[in-house]
């Protein structure tokens, strides 16, 4: 039996490897005997008969947040109800607990409470608690139950929130700022498990107070259904929502404008205007004060200060340009045509080259 299973499924004799070299004074060849029909019969005999049994390993992909714990592990997509099927669902574990009931006739019940949530990466998802005395039967619950539960959520281009926004449920308060592309999930593990099945890609959220998954999980659903797209911000406000971008110079885009705009003596002077504040509801992040480095205390820094004096405010002047001529030039640009600056390209041709020369 020990000598058929360690011969591999294809049943190849390897000198050195599965059998000996020298058998006696002969030299032991590979070749390849004939198929062994009672190998597997062996192999779950002898397991069988073990005494202990190792559990198998996950790959880090089917991982959690912690070792082989559930929470942050996927348990596939919610069971069809009738011909509709959850096609390109995934489910998470949120959290898995053992919770008891005191009953006046059994006394201290047991089961297991799981929350999890499911989502297409497109936008919708839901999540739902299951209890249960079996492990698998609370899973299952939870997972059914957060499919019947979905909800449609906007994301802004496909990758992050709107706008930044304030949420709380409970003592739990939770601030979700909108980043840019590439900017990554940076929050807790629980919020991260969320984005990822909803498709929110880029996104930072800070919590104060109690980390009670189960409040950070609802505080979090509430923001994001309690958003509002740019169109609906403009009609609210009757003005413009104009976008600065770092990556276009601070360029100002018109993102969304409203049916009716107001005139500048249409708004009161203690209106707030400020993008920011007015979604987060008049609230001010509370930030750490940025402290000076240390090398604007030596003598080298003043050095630097007038070295760049001359060409402190370019980006500025650079970016005042763009907007009111839609390039780059000067007041003397129409009486010296020749001296307007030339686009930078990488690979000039000859062309340009010669004329440049002359």
């Amino acid at each position: 039996c020990i000598v058929v299973c360690i011969l591999g499924r294809a049943n190849i004799v390897w000198p050195g490897l599965n059998s000996p070299v020298m058998r006696g004074r002969e030299l032991v060849r590979q070749q390849k005997l004939p198929e062994d029909l009672e190998r597997q019969k062996a192999l779950l005999k002898m397991r069988d008969e073990m005494k202990t049994f190792r559990s198998l390993k996950l790959t880090p992909l089917e991982r959690g947040w912690s070792g082989t714990k559930m929470p942050g592990r996927s348990i596939g997509a919610p069971d069809p109800v009738g011909d509709d099927t959850f096609d390109g669902f995934d489910t998470k574990v949120l959290e898995m607990k053992t919770v008891f009931n005191m009953k006046g006739n059994h006394g201290r019940k047991r089961r297991l409470s799981v929350l999890v949530v499911t989502g297409n990466s497109h936008g919708l998802a839901g999540f739902a608690l299951g209890k249960a005395v079996d492990t698998r039967a609370a899973l299952r619950k939870a997972k059914n139950r957060a499919g019947q539960k979905l909800m449609y959520i906007e994301r802004y281009k496909e990758h992050t929130v709107f706008h930044d926004f304030f949420t709380q449920f409970g003592k739990t308060k939770v601030f979700v700022t909108k980043k840019p592309e590439g900017h990554g999930l940076i929050c807790h593990r629980a919020i991260k498990t969320i984005c990822e099945v909803l498709g929110i890609k880029d996104l930072y959220a800070k919590i104060e107070g109690p980390t009670n998954l189960q409040h950070i999980v609802k505080a979090f659903f509430l923001g994001l259904l309690q958003q509002k797209t740019h169109e609906q911000l403009a009609e609210e406000k009757g003005l413009h929502v104009v976008e600065f971008r770092k990556e276009e110079d601070y360029f100002p885009t018109v993102v969304a404008s409203p049916s009716l705009c107001r005139s500048q003596d249409q708004i009161q002077p203690d209106e707030v205007l400020d993008f920011t504040q007015h979604v987060l509801g008049d609230r001010v992040v509370l930030k750490r004060k940025k402290f000076p480095p240390f090398y604007t205390k030596l003598p080298s820094w003043e050095n630097h200060l007038l070295k760049m004096e001359k060409i402190r405010n370019h980006d500025k002047v650079r970016l005042h340009l763009l907007a009111e001529y839609g390039e780059v030039r000067s007041f003397l640009t129409e009486k010296y045509p020749e001296c307007r600056p030339a686009k930078f390209q990488k690979h000039q041709t000859p062309e340009i080259e010669e004329e440049i020369t002359q």
